[in-house]
C-alpha cells in the first residue's frame, strides 16, 4: 500500500515554501537547476514529461522478476533444497527432481509478468507520443509530449488534453478565459474556467512577443493538492500573484476555447495528477499470504520430523554398531556426524511436501459476454496473479462519473402548471424531427411531446410561455456563433440541457451583454434588461434573475431545489399540490429536478430594494452573507410555474448489478469528486439508496459516534438502530492534514497511516482525544486508532456509503482504512485519472475503458467496458477462480502427503537411513507429469455450478468471503486425509508381502516400491475423479494423460538401454513390468485404492445429507429479517421531508454570474497579430513539425456575421457595474477590470433575426414538417418580428 505516513505529511508542508523556479523560454537555465538527493549526489530538479508506469525495462526485468518470485517463501525453500541436493554427501534425490519443476515455474511466471508489462509499455508509449505544439524559436512546432520541458510555451486547441501543469498565458476567449473539463481529475462534469493574468493577456499577443517572453515563475514545489497553488510571476521588474485559477492541470480537456497558450510549470511525475496516482504496489492474494504461513508451518514440521528421524537414526546406528561390531569398518565417521547427514537427507527427501506453484489462469479475456461492442472493449486481465481475490471481495469502492453513469444528461420530462408532459410513446412518437419548423433547433433534443409542442406554438397559455421564457433567461450560459450556428457555453451540463430544450421549443437564447439578454420567442426578438443576477451556491440551492421586460414591467425568474422554492411561494393550491406529486414521481424515477417560479415585482418595491442591493455589493467584509440576505428578501411570494426533470443516464444494467452484488454480501461505497446532491441522486437511481433509507449526514454521525465513544465500545449492530442506514459525507469531513498540536504525544506510529488520520473529523465531533478511563488495558492502541476504527465500524454497518467531494488521495485513504481495520478484500473501480490512487490501493483494481482517458486502464489489474460486467467478473469468474485454486491446494496437500508420508513410515524399516522408497524418476515426475493433468484441469475448467446458476444465486459467492473452501481447518483435513492414504498404501502392501518369497512375491525393495507408488497414484487419481464436478472430454483426457504419462515414462526409464548407459541413474530395470504381471499384485492395488476411496465417499455422502437437513431446518426456523424493520423511531436521523424526498441535483459552481455582470466574460482584448498560432492539423506520432500560418486570434477582433449594427443601440448606454467584486469560481479569484463600452465583446451582442424562422402569413409546410393548426397559424400571424428600422426591443401585444 501507499505510504501515508508522517514523513509524507511533513514533505507536503515543506512543499508550501516557494522553492520552485521556472524561467520561460530558457531550457538551458531550467536544466542547470539541481537538487540534493543524498550526500554529494545531485540530480536535475525538473523532471521530464515522460511517464513510465511499466515495472520493468530491458535490464531490470530479470533481477526484478526473480526478486518478486522469491517473495514466495516456498520458492526460497526450494532454492535451498536445490542447493543442498548439489552436495553429494547429503543428497537423497536426483538433482533434476526439483530443479526442472522450479525452472518451469519461474519461466511461466516470468513470461506472465513480461506479457503484462509489455501492455504497460504500449500504453506509456501511446501517451508519451501524443502530439502538441511547442514554441521553438519563432514559431510553434509539432512535437511529442515526451519532448516537453519545464519552461516551454505550449499552444493548445479545443478538445486538446493538457500535457503538463501549465500557467495560462493567453487565450482566444475574452479576457483570456479558458474553459476546461476536469472529469478525468476530480470527476466533476461541469465546466470550469481559468483566466490568464491581465498583463500576459494584454502583452503576449503575437508569436514574437511570446518568443521574447522571459518571465520567471516562483511557486511551491510539486505536491498533490489539486485545488491549491500559490506562486508569483516576475516580469519586467514587476511581480504578479498566481493561484489555482491561473493553472491548467495535466489531464484537463480544453472546452469551448479555440486556442490557449501556457507555460509549463510542472512536468511528468511532478504534475499534480501524477502526484495523486500513488506508487505501484506488489499485490498479494489472501491465499498467497496464507500459503506463506502454511509453508512456514510445513517447513517447521519437516524440520521437526527430520530431527526426530535423525535422532532415531543415531540411536539405531549406535545399537546396530554395538550388536554388529564387525561392520565398524564401514562406519568411519561418528554417530553424531552420521545423524547430522541423515537430518539433511530427510530434509531433502520430504521437501516435495511443500507446494511449488499456484499458477491458475482464467479465461477472462475470452469471455464474449463481457465484451462491450459499442466501444469495442473486451474484458482483459492485466494481472493474472489476483484471480482468486475476485472470489473473496467484500467491499467495492466505485467512482460515480463515467463508472456508474454515462456522463450524458437528457431532458426527460417537465411539469407545467400542475400538468406533467412526458415523452410520447414509440407508437405515437414522430417519424420525423418535430422541430423542423424551428430553424434554430439543433436536432439534439430527444424529448418529444406533441401536446406540449402544440401548446407552445399556440402561445395562448401564460404559464407555458413563462415556463420556457424562464429557461431561456434564468441561466449563466454564454453563446457564440460557429458557421452560422449558435453554440452554447455552460458552466454545467444541466444548464446546457435546459437552455437547449427551450431553444428547440422556440424560446431561443441568442446573446447577452453585461446587462441585457436577447431571446427569440417564437419568432419575436425580445431584449430583457438584467437588473440583478443571483447565482447558485451550495447554500442557496437556487438561481434568480431580475429583469425588466420590453414592456417595462419587472419580473423575477427563479429556479432551484424544490425544498427552497416551495417555502418561498406566495400561496399553495391545486397547482402546487399537483407539482409536488409530479416531483415525487420524478424522484421515484431518479430524475434530477429543478422547480421554476416567477414573480412580478412592482416598481416601488424594486426602487426600495435596489439601494440595499447596491450597498451590500459594495461591502468589503461579509459581502456574500449580506448579498444572500438581500437576495432572499426579493425571492419571496413567488408563483410556481412547474418543474423540469433531467435524466443523468446510468450505464446499462447498473441497478441490477448493484442489487445482485448486494445479495452476494458485497458492500458498495461510492467515492466521487462530484457534489453531494448529484451523488445522492445517483445513489437512488442505481438503487444503492431506497425510499426507506435513513441518510446519516455529518450532524447525525456526530451523535452516533459520540454515544458509541461514551460507552467505550466499538460499534456493533446491537448499538445501532434497526433501520437501513446510509452514510453521506464530504471530503472536508475527511481532512487528514492534522496540525502538530493535535498529534498525540509519544512514540511515532510505524504503520502506513501514521500521521495522516481522521482525527480532525473526530475533533469536529467534539469527541475527546484521550481514551476513556475504563478502557481495557489489553487494547494498546492510540486514541486516533480508536476513533478511526469507530468511524469504519459505523460505515461498515450502513447499507450504503457515499463520499462526495473527495480528492484522489482521500479515496485511497478510505480504502486503506477499511483494509486496515476489517482485514477484508477490497475492490476499486473507476475510469479516470482521479481513481488511479484508489485502484492501486485496493486489493483488486478494475479500470473501465470509458470517456475519461486511459489512466485507470493503465494502472488497473482488470479492464472492463461497462460497470455491469463487474457482476460476471466477480460472481462467475471470481467465484470459479477461488473455488478452483482452493480445490487445487486441498488436492495438492492431499496427494503430496499421500506420497511423501510413506517415506516416513519406510524410515522405521530401513534403519532411519533417509533412503528413498520410490524410484528417483517417480519422485521427479510425480508432481510434474503423473498427477499434473487433472490438477491443471481443475485450475482451468472446473465448475461447481454453471455461469447462469452463479448469477442466479448470488448467495453462493459468500463461501469465498468466509474462506470456507480453503482455510486452516481444510488444510489439516487434507493433511490428515493424505496421511491416512499413505498408511493404507504402505502398511497394507507391507503386511500383504510380509514373509513371502518366490517369483510372485513383491517383498523385495524395488517391487515393494512399485506397488506402493502405483497404489498411491491410483488413489490420488480416484480422489480427483470424486472432487471434479464439471465433466467433459477434456476432463477424461486429462485423467488418461496422467495414467498414460506414468505408463510411458516408467517404461522408458526402466528399459535395458538406459540401464546399460547409467545403472545408478536408472536402477529399476523392468520393475513395473515384472510386478504388474502378477494377478495378486493387481488385486492388492485394487484393494488399497478401494480402501482409500470407499470410506471417504461414504463420509462425504453422509456429511452432505446432514448439511442439507440442517439447512432446511434453519430455513424453517428462520424468523423475519431484522435488518430492515425499525425498533424505535429515530427522529434526528430522518430527512426534513417525510412525505417526499427531493431529487434536486445540479452540478453548478458559483462564479459565472459574476463574470457576466462584471463584463469579464464579455470583453475583448487588444488587437492581436494574425501570426500567433498555427492552423495546421494535428500530426500523427511520426509526422514532422509544421510552421504556423494562420491565426486563431481573429475572434478577439472580428465581428460575428450574425450581428447587426442596428441592434447595438440598446447596449451602448448601459450602466456600469455597481462594484468591483471578487469573482469566485470554485477555486479561483478574479479581479474585475473597468473598461469602456467600446471594448464590449462583439460576438455576444444582440443578434438579428438572421433566419426568417417564422413567416408573417400562413404558408404550406415544407417537406418533413407537420402542418400547423389554424389556431397556431393565427398565432404566428400575430407575432411579427421587428422591422429593420425599429428598435431591437419589441413590444409584445397583450
Amino acid at each position: 500500500m501507499g505510504s501515508l505516513g508522517q514523513r509524507k505529511l511533513q514533505d507536503e508542508d515543506r512543499n508550501s515554501a516557494f522553492t520552485w523556479e521556472v524561467q520561460a523560454n530558457n531550457r538551458a537555465y531550467n536544466s542547470q537547476l539541481k537538487e540534493k538527493v543524498v550526500l554529494c549526489w545531485r540530480r536535475k530538479k525538473h523532471k521530464t514529461n515522460v511517464i513510465r508506469t511499466a515495472k520493468y525495462n530491458f535490464f531490470s526485468f530479470l533481477p526484478l522478476t526473480l526478486y518478486e518470485q522469491f517473495h514466495h517463501v516456498s520458492n526460497l525453500y526450494f532454492l535451498l533444497i536445490i542447493i543442498l541436493q548439489s552436495i553429494p554427501d547429503i543428497s537423497t534425490l536426483p538433482w533434476f527432481s526439483l530443479f526442472a519443476p522450479m525452472i518451469c515455474l519461474l519461466f511461466i511466471r516470468a513470461t506472465r509478468d513480461l506479457v503484462d508489462d509489455i501492455g504497460r509499455h504500449k500504453s506509456d508509449r501511446a501517451i508519451n507520443n501524443r502530439p502538441c505544439q511547442i514554441l521553438m524559436g519563432k514559431s510553434f512546432t509539432w512535437k511529442k509530449w515526451k519532448d516537453l520541458c519545464v519552461g516551454d510555451v505550449v499552444c493548445l486547441h479545443k478538445d486538446s488534453i493538457v500535457p503538463a501543469d501549465m500557467l495560462l498565458l493567453a487565450s482566444t476567449e475574452p479576457s483570456s478565459l479558458c474553459y476546461v473539463e476536469t472529469v478525468d481529475i476530480d470527476g466533476e462534469t461541469n465546466l470550469k474556467f481559468r483566466q490568464a493574468l491581465t498583463v500576459t493577456h494584454q502583452e503576449l499577443t503575437t508569436v514574437r512577443k511570446m518568443a521574447s517572453f522571459q518571465g520567471t515563475v516562483t511557486c511551491e514545489a510539486p505536491n498533490s493538492r489539486l485545488h491549491h497553488f500559490v506562486g508569483c510571476l516576475e516580469w519586467n521588474d514587476k511581480k504578479y500573484s498566481l493561484d489555482i485559477g491561473n493553472l491548467l492541470l495535466r489531464g484537463c480537456k480544453i472546452r469551448n476555447t479555440d486556442t490557449c497558450y501556457g507555460l509549463v510549470i510542472y512536468a511528468g511525475f511532478d504534475t499534480k495528477i501524477m502526484k495523486n496516482c500513488g506508487k505501484i504496489h506488489l499485490k498479494r492474494t489472501k491465499l498467497d499470504l496464507m500459503m506463506n504461513k502454511l509453508v512456514v508451518v510445513i517447513f517447521i514440521s519437516v524440520v521437526l520430523v527430520s530431527l526426530v528421524l535423525a535422532f532415531s537414526s543415531g540411536f539405531w546406528a549406535r545399537d546396530f554398531r554395538d550388536r554388529h561390531h564387525y561392520v565398524t569398518a564401514l562406519h568411519r565417521s561418528s554417530v553424531a556426524a552420521d545423524a547430522f547427514l541423515v537430518f539433511w537427507g530427510f530434509l531433502i527427501l520430504l521437501s516435495v511436501s511443500i507446494p511449488m506453484a499456484m499458477f491458475i489462469i482464467i479465461f477472462i479475456n475470452w469471455d464474449v459476454k463481457m465484451y462491450h461492442e459499442a466501444q469495442d472493449v473486451p474484458a482483459r486481465a492485466r494481472s493474472t496473479s489476483l484471480n482468486d481475490l475476485l472470489g473473496q471481495v467484500e467491499y467495492i469502492f466505485s467512482d460515480k462519473t463515467g463508472t456508474l453513469t454515462q456522463n450524458v444528461l437528457t431532458f426527460n420530462q417537465c411539469c407545467i402548471d400542475g400538468r406533467v408532459y412526458g415523452p410520447d410513446s414509440e407508437a405515437r412518437g414522430p417519424k420525423e424531427n418535430p422541430y423542423l419548423w424551428n430553424e434554430f433547433s439543433d436536432g439534439k433534443l430527444l424529448f418529444h411531446n406533441a401536446a406540449l409542442l402544440r401548446l407552445v406554438r399556440s402561445d395562448r397559455d401564460e404559464a407555458v410561455r413563462e415556463f420556457w421564457r424562464l429557461l431561456a433567461i434564468c441561466h449563466t450560459v454564454t453563446v457564440r456563433d460557429s458557421c452560422s450556428q449558435l453554440l452554447y457555453q455552460a458552466a454545467s451540463p444541466d444548464e446546457e440541457v435546459l437552455v437547449t430544450a427551450a431553444r428547440n421549443f422556440g424560446y431561443v437564447f441568442l446573446s447577452r451583454t453585461q446587462d441585457t439578454i436577447t431571446v427569440m420567442e417564437l419568432g419575436e426578438q425580445r431584449v430583457y434588461r438584467v437588473l440583478a443576477m443571483m447565482d447558485f451556491n451550495s447554500t442557496r440551492k437556487r438561481m434568480s434573475v431580475l429583469v425588466r421586460k420590453p414592456e417595462g414591467t419587472i419580473c423575477l425568474y427563479t429556479k432551484g431545489a424544490d425544498t427552497v422554492i416551495f417555502e418561498r411561494l406566495h400561496s399553495r393550491g391545486a397547482t402546487e399540490f399537483a407539482t409536488e406529486v409530479a416531483l415525487a414521481a420524478f424522484a421515484q424515477e431518479t430524475l434530477r429536478t429543478l422547480c421554476l417560479a416567477y414573480r412580478e415585482v412592482p416598481e416601488d418595491i424594486y426602487e426600495e430594494w435596489q439601494p440595499r442591493h447596491q450597498e451590500a455589493s459594495l461591502l468589503l467584509h461579509n459581502r456574500a452573507q449580506a448579498l444572500q440576505q438581500v437576495y432572499s428578501e426579493m425571492e419571496q411570494n413567488l408563483k410556481l410555474l412547474g418543474a423540469t426533470a433531467i435524466e443523468d443516464r446510468l450505464q446499462d444494467g447498473v441497478p441490477d448489478t448493484i442489487k445482485c452484488l448486494r445479495k452476494s454480501n458485497i458492500k458498495i461505497w461510492v467515492l466521487t469528486g462530484d457534489k453531494q446532491e448529484t451523488a445522492v441522486n445517483i445513489g437512488f437511481a442505481c438503487e444503492l439508496l431506497s425510499e426507506n433509507t435513513v441518510i446519516l449526514e455529518e450532524k447525525e454521525i456526530t451523535r452516533v459516534l459520540e454515544s458509541s465513544w461514551g460507552s467505550s465500545n466499538f460499534l456493533t449492530k446491537k448499538s445501532l438502530p434497526r433501520v437501513n442506514l446510509a452514510l453521506v459525507i464530504n471530503g472536508d469531513f475527511l481532512n487528514v492534514n492534522v496540525d502538530k498540536e493535535w498529534q498525540e504525544p509519544g512514540p511515532s506510529r510505524t504503520d502506513f497511516l501514521h500521521g495522516q488520520r481522521l482525527s480532525v473529523m473526530f475533533r469536529s465531533f467534539g469527541i475527546p482525544l484521550a481514551p476513556p478511563p475504563s478502557q481495557d488495558s489489553r487494547v494498546r492502541c492510540s486514541s486516533e486508532e480508536l476513533q478511526e476504527r469507530t468511524f469504519v465500524d459505523l460505515a461498515s454497518h450502513c447499507q450504503a456509503v457515499i463520499c462526495c467531494r473527495v480528492t484522489p488521495k482521500q479515496k485511497a485513504l478510505i480504502v486503506a482504512l477499511v483494509k486496515k481495520y476489517h482485514q477484508v478484500v477490497t475492490l476499486a473501480i473507476g475510469d479516470g485519472a482521479n481513481d488511479v490512487n484508489m485502484i492501486k490501493t485496493a486489493d483488486v483494481g478494475v479500470g473501465l475503458a470509458g470517456q475519461e482517458g486511459m489512466q485507470a486502464v493503465q494502472n488497473c489489474d482488470f479492464v472492463l467496458g461497462q460497470f455491469r460486467f463487474l457482476q460476471r467478473l466477480l460472481l462467475v469468474h471470481g467465484r470459479w477462480s477461488y473455488m478452483r485454486i482452493s480445490k487445487f491446494l486441498r488436492y495438492f496437500f492431499y496427494k503430496t502427503m499421500a506420497s511423501m508420508m510413506v517415506q516416513v513410515w519406510f524410515a522405521f524399516y530401513n534403519g532411519f537411513t533417509a533412503q528413498p522408497l520410490y524410484e528417483g524418476w517417480f519422485l521427479a515426475l510425480y508432481n510434474l507429469l503423473y498427477s499434473t493433468p487433472p490438477v491443471l484441469y481443475i485450475g482451468l475448467f472446473e465448475q461447481d455450478v454453471s455461469a447462469e446458476q452463479s448469477l442466479g444465486k448470488p448467495e453462493l459467492y459468500m463461501v469465498g468471503q468466509k474462506d470456507e473452501l480453503f482455510n486452516y481447518w481444510v488444510f489439516f483435513q487434507a493433511v490428515a486425509h493424505g496421511m491416512a492414504a499413505s498408511l493404507v498404501n504402505f502398511f497394507m502392501t507391507l503386511w500383504t508381502s510380509w514373509d513371502t518369497a518366490g517369483p510372485a512375491s513383491f517383498s523385495d525393495y524395488q517391487s515393494f516400491a512399485v506397488v506402493v507408488a502405483l497404489s498411491c497414484l491410483l488413489s490420488v487419481t480416484m480422489e480427483v475423479i470424486l472432487i471434479i464436478k464439471y465433466w467433459s472430454a477434456v476432463c477424461v483426457l486429462s485423467i488418461l494423460l496422467s495414467l498414460g504419462f506414468y505408463a510411458v515414462m516408467t517404461t522408458a526409464t526402466q528399459c535395458l538401454w538406459l540401464f546399460r548407459m547409467s545403472p545408478k541413474t536408472f536402477p529399476f530395470l523392468y520393475a513395473d513390468l515384472s510386478v504388474l504381471s502378477s494377478p495378486s499384485v493387481l488385486l492388492l492395488v485394487l484393494l488399497t485404492v478401494s480402501s482409500n476411496t470407499l470410506p471417504v465417499l461414504g463420509l462425504r455422502i453422509i456429511f452432505q445429507a446432514l448439511k442439507k437437513a440442517r439447512a432446511e431446518e434453519e430455513k424453517v426456523e428462520e424468523g423475519p429479517r431484522e435488518d430492515i424493520f425499525t425498533v424505535e423511531p429515530v427522529p434526528h436521523l430522518y430527512r426534513e421531508s417525510h412525505a417526499r424526498r427531493s431529487s434536486y441535483a445540479f452540478s453548478h459552481h458559483e462564479g459565472y454570474a459574476d463574470l457576466i455582470t462584471h463584463g469579464t466574460i464579455l470583453r475583448t482584448g487588444p488587437g492581436v497579430s494574425n501570426d500567433i498560432a498555427s492552423d495546421s492539423p494535428v500530426p500523427c506520432d511520426g509526422e514532422a513539425s509544421l510552421s504556423p500560418k494562420e491565426s486563431h486570434w481573429h475572434l478577439r477582433k472580428e465581428r460575428s456575421p450574425l450581428l447587426s449594427r442596428s441592434q447595438l443601440s440598446s447596449s451602448e448606454s448601459r450602466p456600469q457595474p455597481l462594484a468591483s467584486q471578487s469573482l469566485l469560481s470554485g477555486q479561483l479569484t478574479l479581479e474585475s477590470q473597468a473598461e469602456s463600452s467600446e471594448e464590449e465583446s462583439v460576438f455576444l451582442r444582440p443578434l438579428t433575426p438572421f433566419r426568417r424562422s417564422w413567416q408573417k402569413e400562413p404558408h404550406p409546410p415544407r417537406e418533413g414538417m407537420a402542418p400547423l393548426s389554424d389556431d397556431t397559424q393565427e398565432s404566428q400571424v400575430e407575432t411579427l418580428p421587428p422591422s429593420p428600422g425599429e428598435s431591437s426591443v419589441s413590444q409584445r401585444p397583450m
